[in-house]
């Protein structure tokens, strides 16, 4: 799995390419509580590099979801491949995150 971080528009980007899984996680679960406890309050996730995603990496988006709920702040996903936007679906996911098509449509979005 390979992680950027970017900024627009004051969101902060994480592009995640590859595989969400257990050794993933780890490093984009510290790499999103650090943005967090550094005051970031809007957080998009461009997962059109993603392949595979796991349980862990979807409490990951949780995770951010229920810490941003509480200041106000926003999580959106973008670049969901059509077999991933299906576990969001089934995991009822597709309820809490705003999902985007394109990474423009989300900076607009959001």
């Amino acid at each position: 799995m390979a992680m950027t971080e970017s900024k627009e528009k004051g969101i902060i980007i994480l592009a995640v390419d590859g595989n969400l899984d257990a050794d993933g996680t780890l490093a984009m679960e510290e790499k999103v509580l650090a943005l967090l406890e550094g005051g970031a309050t809007q957080l998009l996730f461009d997962f059109s590099g993603l392949d595979y995603i796991n349980s862990s990496g979807l409490r990951v988006l949780v995770l951010s979801y229920q810490r941003l709920k509480k200041v106000s702040g926003k999580v959106a996903i973008c670049g969901v491949k059509d077999y991933i936007q299906e576990v969001f679906e089934v995991s009822g996911y597709d309820k809490i995150f705003s999902l985007y098509a394109e990474r423009a449509d989300a900076l607009s979005g959001m």
